[in-house]
């Protein structure tokens, strides 16, 4: 069986992979070792395809979900996602598909990006084998085949009956929000019986060993809205999946931990980016969060505040938010909206963490010269402000009276 990158680095061996994200994320090459032994940082693999560092020292890494529900099944439109997703800068694709043909879907997801892709295996084995007729057997068999088509990473949800117990008499307003969580704890209930992940744990390990396929821990318990504070179950969770990544990692395995919930108010999201490294040191994934409920159809303007402070706290890991959040499927145009908000927050939050970048300093000099392709070349989305600016001169916004223009002529004596 091939070694795992947790593996190698264990034997004190620099991959080829971690030679490149040593390269790419500017970090000695001794560091990225000890970093991905410890389990701290984390680096998604696939075939034929750059490797992408996540966690401690990389920069703050962004995913895009798509894929069809039971409502919409749109092939096409997932596809001119995908297309999306790698040409405004996304540096992972979740594949959520829950309707048409999945297995082919993926297969065009695959066919049509060089980034790392996850799914959540149990959203295929729920559709295709029904809740009510699914089996522990289902459930890894469906489990194996994902990562026998080459997944780079699997979201699986390690609830246990204990935090549903909690759950159970929370006064939750919003219960629980996370679909993969729910699919997992009615399994639970159905059949009277303890997290498959859980129970099969040691199986499971072997089959992501065997592609070293990252295994992202979910986040079933967190808040649906920002009056479902922190509770006892998630808590809970947080203690659980801090063990079984401590687990996993002696197992050579590579791990991601979800946390923190979607919604979060603001001024709770420093610590609670704190609480989940206190547990243990490894890459954290947060959806958002989004720090108010009230920006329906702008939801990916307020994810992106709290992206910004997450990251900007210690998170390594963000999954974007589009307009479309609780209302709708979002549609190509509305994946490249919600992925450039949180490509701004994720350059605020690196700002942050390991300071001022040159990129920033240098369109600033670029404007101060008016030279708006520069700008332009230098912008997160260089198409946008083509559409709004002069070819040259000042802006509209101030003509003939432009601060910039008026002090520079007069400092240079031109004026």
């Amino acid at each position: 069986m091939l070694k795992t990158q947790v593996e190698h680095a264990k034997d004190s061996v620099l991959t080829p992979e971690m030679l490149h994200v040593a390269q790419a994320e500017c970090l000695d090459e001794r560091l990225v070792l000890e970093r991905v032994a410890s389990g701290s940082l984390v680096i998604m693999t696939r075939k034929g395809c750059p490797p992408v560092a996540i966690g401690k020292g990389a920069r703050t890494k962004i995913n895009v979900n798509l894929g069809t529900s039971s409502a919409s099944i749109d092939p096409a439109s997932e596809l001119e996602k995908v297309v999306v997703a790698g040409k405004y800068g996304a540096d992972t694709i979740t594949d959520l598909s829950m309707g048409g043909d999945i297995s082919a879907i993926r297969r065009m997801v695959f066919e049509n990006t060089r980034l790392p892709v996850t799914t959540v295996p149990i959203y295929q084995t729920i559709v295709e084998c029904r809740m009510e007729d699914t089996t522990t057997d289902d459930i890894l068999s469906y489990l194996r085949k994902h990562v026998q088509e080459g997944v780079s990473s699997v979201l699986l949800h390690c609830v246990d009956r204990g935090m549903l117990e909690r759950l159970r008499g929370s006064g939750r307003v919003m219960g629980m929000v996370s679909k993969g969580g729910s699919f997992t704890s009615t399994f639970m209930l159905l059949n009277n019986c303890e997290n498959p992940f859980i129970e099969h744990f040691d199986e499971i390990a072997d089959i992501l060993r065997r592609n070293d396929v990252v295994l992202s821990l979910g986040n079933t318990m967190r808040s649906g809205c920002i009056h479902d504070l922190q509770d006892e179950a998630q808590v809970m969770e947080a203690r659980r999946n801090a063990d079984i990544a401590r687990m996993a990692n002696e197992r050579g395995l590579q791990v991601i931990v979800n946390g923190m919930g979607g919604h979060i108010p603001a001024s709770g999201i420093p610590a609670s980016v704190r609480f989940y490294k206190e547990m243990g040191d490894f890459p954290l994934f947060v959806a958002g969060p989004l720090p108010t409920d009230i920006a329906v159809g702008y939801d990916h303007i307020a994810g992106a505040v709290g992206a910004s402070l997450a990251s900007g706290a210690g998170a390594d890991y963000l999954c974007y938010i589009t307009p479309a959040e609780h209302l709708s499927l979002p549609n190509p145009e509305q994946v490249k909206e919600g992925l450039i908000a949180f490509r701004i927050a994720a350059h605020i939050g690196d700002s942050m963490k390991y300071g001022l970048d040159d990129r920033d300093l240098m369109l600033a000099r670029k404007r101060a010269d008016f030279d708006w392709k520069g700008q332009a070349e230098l912008a997160l989305d260089p198409d946008r402000p083509g559409q709004m600016c002069p070819q040259e001169g000042p802006c509209s916004m101030c003509g003939d009276y432009c601060a910039i223009k008026i002090m520079k002529d007069y400092l240079s004596g031109t004026s």
